[in-house]
C-alpha cells in the first residue's frame, strides 16, 4: 500500500514538509493564490479556503 497524495483538513502529515492546496479543477484552470503550510509529521493540516480543495505535498 502506497502513501496518500491527497489530504484532508484534520488529517495527520505524514512527513514533514511544505503541503500546497490542490482542487478538483486545478489541471483545467489552476488555483489562484493557494494556501502553503508546513508541517512537521504527525501534525494536523488545518481548514482549506475552499471545501472542494485538499492538501498535496509540494515536490522539493
Amino acid at each position: 500500500m502506497g502513501e496518500f497524495t491527497l489530504f484532508s483538513p484534520g488529517d495527520k502529515a505524514p512527513n514533514n514538509g511544505t503541503y500546497i492546496e490542490d482542487g478538483v479543477n486545478s489541471f483545467h484552470m489552476g488555483i489562484q493564490n493557494p494556501k502553503k503550510v508546513h508541517l512537521e509529521k504527525g501534525q494536523h493540516f488545518p481548514e482549506t479556503s475552499n471545501h472542494e480543495r485538499k492538501w498535496k505535498k509540494m515536490p522539493k
